[in-house]
């Protein structure tokens, strides 16, 4: 059912157009000089609704229309680098927003003294995985560091990780319980109100493949071992499709240590100001604004290169 809506949306959204065009060109053909300045601008809404639709049709993956799991992990660069697998959380989060788009931290691993050393999103909205899979990867920063007193330059990395999130039915992933191992503790947080009494959060470990899953972000041991259960069955997804294609390129890429030599996207704040993309030399002067969530033209960049 959840396809078949799907589809008649498009058919839909797709009739809609076809009945538009219809209705303008009947109207260009009266060449009544006082129409054209109303025609010009409905045909510039619908240029503009054309070039948005051939991007649609670029997320044409197996996984491309499902909601998304999205990973940050902080790389090389102590201190500095927590901070910015944090400001990467903001920009993601901002961007998810946008796009109106829900979002959910199943679950965070605070820094020592700011910052996060790493985060897990669900990412929830039709072609999530989509557009989120261009991001996978090491995102670079370039600044002066806030947390050096001599206030020298610093470089940070982050590893980007994007997982698509299907159902049991759809990815056709058996998992025996068995299997799993579930380990049940208390949830880590800031004190006071923030930390639970009661052993609430759940690490599921993987047997056969030994992957391990966190979540703690939520008060019921139960929805922490659901929302567990989701991320484990994206990452045996994942797993089995490398097995398949024999590459791990297929829905994230190569799994690489978050350092220098393999960043996907620079952030150079200082001392000029440039996010650059290395996989499509797409860039942006505008720094403030694509950390701010502005990553569209990002995203479309690497998806026109990626199915030219």
């Amino acid at each position: 059912m959840k396809i078949v809506s799907s589809l008649r949306s498009d058919v839909e959204s797709w009739n809609t157009l076809r009945q538009q065009i219809h209705d303008l060109t009947e109207l260009a053909k009266l060449e009544d000089e006082s129409l054209r300045a109303d025609l010009e601008v409905e045909i510039h809404k619908l240029e503009a609704d054309l070039e948005k639709r051939s991007f649609a049709a670029m997320l044409s993956g197996p996984y491309d229309h499902d909601d998304a799991i999205l990973a940050i992990h902080a790389g090389a660069g102590g201190t500095d680098s927590q901070d910015w697998a944090d400001m990467l959380q903001r920009m993601y989060l901002r961007w998810a927003e946008d796009h109106e788009f829900t979002t959910e931290i199943l679950d965070t691993t605070p820094g020592e003294e700011a910052g996060i050393k790493s985060v897990t999103i669900a990412v929830g909205g039709r072609y999530a995985f989509g557009y989120l899979r261009s991001e996978k990867g090491v995102h670079r920063l370039v600044r002066l560091s806030p947390f050096d007193a001599a206030h020298r330059r610093h470089t940070s990395f982050a590893l980007i990780e994007v997982l698509p999130q299907v159902s049991m039915e759809e990815a056709d992933i058996e998992i025996n319980p068995g299997d799993i191992k579930m380990d049940v503790f208390r949830s880590s947080g800031a004190g006071g109100q923030n930390v639970q009494k009661n052993a609430t959060a759940v690490r599921l470990t993987h047997l056969p493949t030994g992957i391990v899953v966190t979540c703690q972000n939520e008060r019921s041991q139960t929805q922490n071992r659901e929302f567990a259960m989701r991320i484990l069955r994206a990452r045996l997804l994942e797993l089995r499709q490398a097995e398949r294609e024999e590459e791990r390129a297929v829905l994230r890429g190569e799994y690489t240590k978050a350092e220098w030599g393999s960043q996907i996207r620079s952030y150079v704040l200082h001392p000029y100001q440039m996010i650059k993309d290395h996989r499509t030399d797409h860039q942006s002067g505008n720094s403030q604004a694509v950390l701010d969530g502005d990553l569209d033209g990002f995203m479309e960049a690497y998806l026109r290169s990626s199915s030219s």
